[in-house]
């Protein structure tokens, strides 16, 4: 439990920036063991309760069997008031003239509520139907996102390259954020840290301890410096927030309760043989084994065991965790991507647990101006015979009958 000195060091550091996650390949109660449909009524319950609960923005996830991410994300747009997409595309798989001009109107028609999440692949088979090495793959995304840029800010472009080929190409409408909505990106090979350096507004790393975060972060700071610009920094991680550690811990242990060692040993072997350089990372975090999950001190390995990306949670304590988002903003952390399963209850625990921890107020979960909430219609008496901490109007709506609470 961080003491009285962490506490007074915290109110110093601001409160980051939170996304939640839409489950659009569907979410459950456990790992491997999928109960709820990638509906979009499902997914419009989730969006929702991430605006209205006050996290920053969602990511929408590309690729298997996920629903489309601009359609899900137009989609969405009209149902919600203030949160941001974190839209992820795949260069490979759309023209970067096209891409802009989706780009562009999305940005428009949501007012201006647009990121984008540049996804290069997994190691060398990730385009579907792009049989490109790891080097093609960030040449690729490195001449797209040149030509991407540059027609959001509204040149015209003549391009010829090893992968596109444009004669005065335009995007004639702009989007509404200037020059383009804030482009995010994340690789752990050096190609992807240069592509990062030279063209992002925001590295992402999945979640791994602090100080191999930090080192990442410092190599794409040096890229980023040939070009004369600066990057902004991510994390993305899953939670698992509870009341107590015990609880926590308890939760972790039934996510995987349910996958046999045999799903893992078969998900471990694909993961190593993807070839790519985050999701070798990831794996010797956990080796393929659950008898060592625990590798920080609120930092868990257990859901990479068969899920591929993302494979590392924080969990622990609403203070403890919270208190470990600290610390990655003190190696140059300002976004944290959260997820958790099942993804709406999970959004609303976060809401209730953590953002007080941070000092961050959720609107949905603050009462109005003399609001009082309650979820039954038997008061707490004193000594006295009183309602505790009650008024005394309400005390006298309840003495006469018509006071009731659900």
């Amino acid at each position: 439990m961080p003491n009285s000195t962490d506490s007074a060091s915290a109110s110093a550091v601001p409160s980051p920036e939170l996304y939640w996650f839409i489950p659009s390949g569907g979410d459950g109660q456990r790992l491997g063991q999928p109960t709820r449909p990638a509906t979009f009524s499902y997914l419009s319950q989730v969006a929702q309760a991430a605006d209205v609960l006050g996290f920053d923005g969602v990511l929408l996830p590309t690729g298997g069997t996920n629903e489309e991410t601009l359609v899900v994300a137009s989609a969405l747009s009209s149902l919600t008031r203030h949160l941001r997409f974190l839209v992820a595309l795949r260069p490979g798989l759309l023209s970067p003239v096209l891409a802009a001009r989706l780009t562009a109107s999305l940005d428009r028609i949501s007012g201006g509520r647009v990121n984008l999440n540049i996804v290069s692949g997994s190691g060398n088979f990730d385009f579907e139907g792009l049989n490109l090495t790891q080097a093609e793959r960030y040449e690729l995304t490195a001449e797209w996102l040149g030509i991407f840029r540059a027609l959001l800010r509204g040149e015209e472009i003549t391009h010829h390259g090893p992968h596109f080929q444009l004669t005065n190409g335009r995007a004639p409408l702009p989007p509404l954020q200037q020059p383009y909505p804030p482009i995010y990106f994340g690789g752990s090979s050096q190609p992807a840290l240069a592509v990062a350096g030279e063209h992002v507004d925001v590295y992402l790393s999945w979640g791994e301890r602090p100080e191999q975060v930090a080192e990442k972060f410092e190599q794409v700071q040096a890229h980023a410096a040939q070009h004369g610009r600066t990057v902004r920094f991510g994390l993305r991680a899953h939670i698992i927030v509870r009341d107590t550690e015990d609880q926590a811990w308890a939760a972790a242990d039934d996510l995987i309760a349910g996958i046999s060692d045999e799903a893992i040993a078969q998900a471990h072997g694909a993961f190593l043989a993807s070839g790519s350089e985050g999701q070798r990372r990831q794996s010797a975090l956990n080796g393929g084994t659950r008898e060592s999950l625990r590798v920080g001190p609120n930092l868990w390995a257990g859901v990479g065991l068969v899920r591929g990306g993302a494979g590392t949670a924080l969990v622990g304590s609403a203070q403890n965790v919270a208190a470990a988002l600290r610390e990655y903003q003190r190696v140059g952390v300002d976004t944290f991507i959260l997820s958790g399963y099942p993804h709406l209850e999970e959004a609303y625990r976060t809401a209730e647990l953590l953002f007080p921890a941070l000092g961050r107020p959720s609107p949905a979960l603050t009462p109005h101006a003399g609001q009082r909430l309650g979820h039954t219609s038997t008061p707490t008496l004193d000594a006295a015979g009183n309602q505790a901490g009650t008024p005394q109007v309400e005390r006298e709506l309840v003495a006469g009958g018509r006071f009731r609470s659900i």
